[in-house]
């Protein structure tokens, strides 16, 4: 029986000589925009959203240093969380898109429910009530004016 040699095609070579058709249009990727605002979160915050919302109204639409300056002199338990987030967000600006630090207002801030644990409080006569203590989620938009 006779063997028959099989020729085998350079596939690797002719791939390389061949040249490329050109696309009729190459399509450029649009230029990202600006970064224009900075956000940062504190997630499950043990206040409840509604006293924080009491300490948030005061500051919304402020500079960050006047709003600063307003929740150190602020009596609430919610103060020093706020100004911890504002405080995050005003750095995100800074380092993370060159912002300009004394340019820098709170475009929105916000307090939204966080988790809820539901605990139980003895009573009169071996009954029990519920109870549930709330956390709360905060966030906060900086801009540039």
């Amino acid at each position: 029986m006779a063997t028959k040699k099989v020729k085998e095609a350079p596939v690797a070579e002719e791939v390389k000589k061949a040249p490329r058709k050109a696309k009729k249009a190459e399509v450029k990727e649009p230029a990202k925009p600006a970064v224009t605002e900075a956000r940062a979160m504190a997630k499950n915050v043990r206040v409840t959203p509604r006293k924080a919302r009491l300490v948030i109204d005061l500051v919304r639409g402020k500079s960050v240093k006047e709003a600063l300056g307003i929740l150190r002199n602020t009596n609430k338990a919610a103060s020093e969380p706020v100004s911890k987030v504002i405080r995050s967000a005003a750095a995100n600006a800074i380092n993370n898109f060159g912002m300009d630090e004394e340019s820098l207002y709170i475009a929105e801030i916000y307090a939204n429910d966080g988790l809820r644990m539901k605990r139980y409080l003895p009573r009169a006569k071996g009954s029990a009530s519920g109870l549930v203590k709330r956390d709360s989620h905060i966030t906060v938009v900086v801009k540039m004016r």
